[in-house]
């Protein structure tokens, strides 16, 4: 009987530890929206199916109400006020906003079940407590009314762009917060990433019929609407009533957003496997003509990099500020520049996998979605415009280099909203999130690298992966123990530091940072020949697939010895010696890695 209790009370452990891995929560919203293009102000209902696939009781509930950011003394402005580096796109512009230009988000009443909730307020975050605790297994239907006003655009949202787009309405709704295996993430918005809940939307949006509306999901009622959204086979027929209700729908996406302007103009062109790509711009139509059969090609590239797209249209709008990513579509400004326009489109479209597909944490681990991003526009862009850079990461290897030396980097695991210095974060999570992928092939070999991207995409498509997800994923392609470098590289400031020296036919090399790494050592001869040499890590307990085969395998190097040395065996006099021929090490002193005679 003892057995069998034990047996029993293993297998339920078992099935909560993987349980709290593998469930995702579910919600299925319905909003009818009434927008005011005279006055900036809307309302609207919602209704959220709430499915709580969790193990745990879900008590209490959590929402967004991202507008009240752009108010003066929010926790927005005063930390854009106080940090040493502003965001340029921000500086002090929410402290002389004008009480007209404010943002709101305002919830008039919530309910659930029909039943009515007591419910708070803290600026950007709304908090209730169920009247039903909603058990794992079940779900609640939550019910809201609500009313928001668009504020200025200052931050990604807002009206009348620099470019003089009227609605860039992202995070403009009260959106559920996320609960997940670590809990609830119902992060104040200080001006950083999201982090957002599996589900279904089906979005009513009533503007004046003037207007021409682009974003995510899927127009329901294109015959009414027209605008290039119809069957030009099909006669268009309007309503008399000066507004017209634009329905999208929008399946399996964690979030939902949308811009309008009267003077956008509408292309359209099908990217690889049916996917349609929708353009919507207003000034510089050269160049958004030109980036159309350019976007199809990085589609076309995505998908043979990561894995296909998994929706079946994606916008890219003229909107906002600057480039951010957003489900099945991005907003980016302006257009003039060519070369700006392409790589902010290259590097949004690439979100459309590393962020809106798998979605990881990106207020947690930031460099998960920017850096992995930041790596594939990098390869696309280089391809797409045959460039024919040897180093495409090169501007990332060099970014993260300055970051290491200037006293100012903070731990990748550094909560976004929590770094000192602005220039900290964006280097951290874009560049140095772009090395360890790029620096990742150096350690596991690039077929590796690519088996391991598309797994990674294919195992955790839809389900929040983490920093552990990922590099498991590499550790059973690989082969390979890589907790260390997880370690040391996101966790950690330690930096990567090795020195060479040659003395009396010996290579000496020296580690002075604290992170270890396998080396590749290249020597050249008086002669032309050139030899390579590989010093294993004995972390990883094994080495790299793809070496050349006339590659020496030297001996284990043991990662608490400083020095490591090996006899170079030649009648030929070596004329230098190199560390990392390839250049995806990520040394930060490479003044010292080689030395020629």
């Amino acid at each position: 009987m003892k057995n069998l209790f034990t047996f029993f009370l293993f297998l339920f452990i078992s099935f909560c530890s993987v349980s709290q891995e593998s469930w995702q929560q579910k919600v299925e919203y319905t909003m009818d929206v009434d927008i005011n293009v005279e006055t900036f102000e809307y309302s609207g209902t919602q209704e959220i199916l709430y499915t709580n696939n969790s193990p745990d009781t879900i008590q209490r509930v959590y929402y967004h109400l991202f507008f009240n950011a752009f108010k003066p003394g929010s926790q927005m402005d005063v930390r854009s006020l106080n940090i040493a580096d502003p965001d340029r796109r921000v500086k002090d512009r929410i402290s002389l906003l004008k009480e007209s230009e404010f943002g709101e988000m305002t919830v008039i009443n919530l309910s659930q079940n029909g039943n009515p909730l007591e419910f708070s307020e803290q600026e950007t975050i709304l908090f209730a407590v169920l009247k039903k605790p909603l058990l794992p297994g079940k779900r609640t239907k939550l019910q809201m009314s609500f009313k928001g006003r668009v504020p200025k655009q200052i931050r990604r949202s807002g009206r009348n762009n620099k470019d003089g787009v009227a609605l860039s309405m992202t995070q403009w709704y009260p959106k559920l917060a996320e609960y997940d295996f670590e809990g609830w993430h119902a992060n104040p918005y200080i001006g950083r990433e999201f982090h957002g809940v599996w589900g279904d939307y089906t979005v009513s949006l009533s503007i004046d019929k003037n207007y021409v509306v682009g974003g995510t999901g899927y127009l329901q009622n294109s015959q009414e609407i027209g605008h290039g959204y119809e069957n030009k086979e099909k006669t268009i027929k309007r309503p008399d009533s000066d507004k017209l209700t634009w329905v999208f729908y929008a399946p399996n996406v964690h979030d939902f957003a949308w811009a309008a302007d009267p003077d956008f103009i509408h292309d359209t062109m099908e990217a690889p496997n049916g996917v349609v790509l929708h353009f919507l711009y207003k000034t510089h139509t050269e160049n958004w003509k030109k980036l159309q059969q350019h976007s199809v090609d990085l589609m076309a590239f995505f998908n043979k990099k990561i894995g296909p797209y998994p929706w079946k249209q994606y916008s890219i709008i003229q909107g906002g500020d600057g480039g951010m990513e957003y489900a099945m579509c991005t907003l980016i400004t302006g257009g003039e520049n060519y070369g700006s326009l392409f790589g902010t489109t290259a590097h949004e479209m690439g979100h459309a996998w590393f962020q809106h597909a798998l979605a990881n944490n990106e207020a947690k681990h930031p460099w998960m979605d920017e850096g992995f991003t930041s790596y594939v526009d990098a390869l696309a862009e280089n391809i797409v415009l045959n460039k024919g850079k040897e180093n495409p990461f090169l501007r990332s290897y060099q970014s993260y280099r300055r970051l290491a030396s200037s006293g100012m980097e903070q731990p990748q695991t550094t909560h976004s909203d929590r770094y000192n210095f602005n220039v900290a974060y964006s280097v951290s999570a874009y560049s140095k999130g772009a090395v360890f992928l790029a620096q990742l092939g150096y350690l596991i070999g690039e077929p590796a690298l690519d088996k391991t991207i598309k797994r990674y995409y294919k195992e955790f498509l839809f389900k929040h992966p983490t920093p552990n997800d990922f590099k498991r994923v590499a550790e059973k392609v690989s082969g390979l123990e890589l907790e260390w470098y997880l370690n040391d590289w996101t966790r950690t400031v330690n930096t990567i530091d090795y020195s060479v020296d040659f003395v009396n036919q010996e290579v000496v090399i020296k580690r002075m940072g604290l992170i270890p790494m396998p080396l590749e050592i290249e020597v050249s001869f008086e002669n032309g020949d050139k030899k390579l040499y590989y010093i294993p890590l004995d972390l990883m307990r094994g080495i790299k697939k793809g070496l050349d085969a006339k590659t020496t395998i030297l001996p284990l190097w043991g990662w608490a010895n400083p020095l490591y040395r090996f006899k170079i065996s030649s009648d030929v006099s070596v004329t230098s010696v190199l560390i990392d021929p390839s250049g995806l090490l990520a040394d930060i002193d490479l003044t010292n890695n080689s030395i020629s005679f």
